[in-house]
């Protein structure tokens, strides 16, 4: 009985000291990249709805599992049985409308050439310079500035807009696979290694 008893305390001392963990809801993530990315390619008449064969579908959210055995002394606190990531704000609605330009305008012929390609950061490089005239490198490299801007404040505001800074490397991470997945064939990205490859 004795044993019992200092189990239990134990168990409450322990169950004061429980911090909750809030995890990155991926599958929400993906789906809320998924829809931005498609829009600002759509848009911009990069691709159209259902004429990509490359875009793969986002899976839906998987489950939590339990936590640990405290779930079943303490209740666990849930926000909602799916989780959503908020994407469309006032700046991330400046963002997209901007990157839907860049891609209507001059971006969507960088990439068909060959000259600019994704990076696996959620980014975009200069690929091969070569591929572009001198004369057009430096407004090329101007519109590449002004586009990694607004990817690196995109990610910052999705982060903050649903209450985790720190989300933003997922984030990041979640957005690059989605331009990459979504991107037309032909087009290029670099990989963790950093090695150009062809989609």
């Amino acid at each position: 009985m004795r044993n019992l008893l200092i189990s239990m305390a134990a168990l409450a001392a322990l169950a004061g000291c429980v911090t909750i963990n809030v995890y990155f809801p991926e599958a929400a993530a993906q789906k809320a990249a998924d829809q931005f990315i498609g829009n600002v390619l759509e848009d911009s008449g990069v691709a159209k709805p259902g004429t990509d064969g490359d875009a793969k579908p986002v899976p839906p959210p998987a489950k939590q599992p339990s936590a640990s055995l405290l779930d079943l002394v303490i209740p666990a606190a849930h926000a909602a049985e799916t989780p959503d990531i908020r994407v469309s704000t006032p700046e991330t609605e400046a963002i997209r409308a901007r990157m839907t330009a860049r891609f209507g305008g001059q971006l969507k012929a960088l990439f068909a050439s060959g000259a600019v390609g994704f990076t696996s950061d959620g980014l975009v490089a200069v690929r091969d310079a070569s591929a572009l005239p001198l004369d057009q490198r430096a407004q090329a490299n101007n519109l590449l500035r002004d586009e990694n801007n607004d990817r690196d404040a995109l990610y910052r505001a999705v982060a903050v807009a649903n209450g985790h800074p720190e989300w933003e490397p997922q984030i990041r991470k979640t957005f690059a696979e989605g331009w990459v997945q979504r991107a037309p064939s032909g087009w290029y990205y670099r990989d963790a290694s950093g090695a150009w490859k062809r989609k």
